[in-house]
């Protein structure tokens, strides 16, 4: 594990906050040498273009999901269980709502107040971290695509890609060069 301080100050803009990122290749070796450089000043031409470059990366990095938030209010939590339990679960979010004894309006007003997404988001993210632990435990791309309820793995992979910037493929490979598996 590496850790990177940047100033507040400086043209860099990165988010601020605590994320999982997925780290490519090159920006693992950008964060090996900017840790080997030490500080990058600001004087130094290398040092500033391998800055600006590390930024842009980090900039670009897409997020790893790590976990899912849950609704607090109990019939938006039981409508939420009854997908953690299984995330390939095709049915509607009214016949959900029906077996809960709610109206699909609340619970996608709860949603946005408890979690901060809409419930078909909040599906999706179900999906997609179930997703990266069937990948990293060894499952293909059709299993997994299965797995969270997709009948075609082509649409599970655009999905992927739209979140992650990168195949499920693609993004197993590079978690395996750089030995983070």
């Amino acid at each position: 594990m590496r850790t990177l301080y940047l100033r507040t100050g400086s043209r860099a803009r990165v988010e601020s906050g605590c994320a999982v990122l997925h780290v490519t290749p090159l920006l693992r070796e950008l964060i090996v040498e900017a840790v080997r450089a030490g500080q990058l000043r600001m004087r130094n031409s290398y040092e500033c273009a391998l800055r600006e470059l590390l930024v842009a990366q980090l900039q670009k990095a897409s997020p790893v999901p790590t976990f899912v938030t849950l609704p607090r209010d109990g019939r938006a939590l039981a409508v939420a269980q009854a997908i953690l339990r299984d995330p390939a679960e095709a049915k509607s979010m009214a016949v959900l709502c029906s077996e809960a004894g709610v109206s699909v309006r609340t619970i996608e007003r709860v949603f946005r107040k408890d979690v901060g997404t809409n419930f078909e988001s909040w599906r999706r993210q179900v999906r997609l971290t179930k997703a990266v632990e069937l990948l990293v435990s060894g499952y293909t791309v059709k299993e997994v695509a299965y797995k969270v309820g997709y009948c075609q793995s082509s649409a599970f992979v655009d999905m992927f890609r739209r979140t992650f910037g990168t195949t499920p493929k693609a993004w197993i490979s590079a978690l395996e060069t750089t030995g983070h598996m």
